[in-house]
């Protein structure tokens, strides 16, 4: 019997960068999944906001996942301040 080598598809597995619960979690997925997609990183939301008990999750394609995590750390990093000066430069670019 002949086996593959590697498989492909599981770069594209689906790995959770984030997950938060409570009545703020849809929220905070929704903000996280806007900024990883401007960033270019395709994300599939996990939750339902009928039940806002159950946790919300955002999850991307395996071989995104530290990217992804870079991206969660250094928005951290810069927190709501870093947020409102990166949005002001978007709507102000200097030429």
């Amino acid at each position: 019997m002949e086996t593959e080598e590697g498989n492909p598809s599981e770069s594209l597995d689906m790995v959770t960068v984030f997950r938060s619960a409570g009545t703020a979690a849809e929220l905070e997925a929704l903000e996280v999944q806007g900024l990883l997609e401007s960033n270019g990183i395709a994300t599939v939301l996990i939750g339902d906001s009928r039940f806002p008990n159950f946790p919300e999750e955002i999850r991307v394609a395996k071989e995104d996942a530290e990217r992804a995590l870079a991206i969660l750390a250094e928005a951290q990093a810069l927190g709501p301040q870093g947020a409102d000066e990166a949005e002001a430069a978007g709507e102000n670019p200097q030429s």
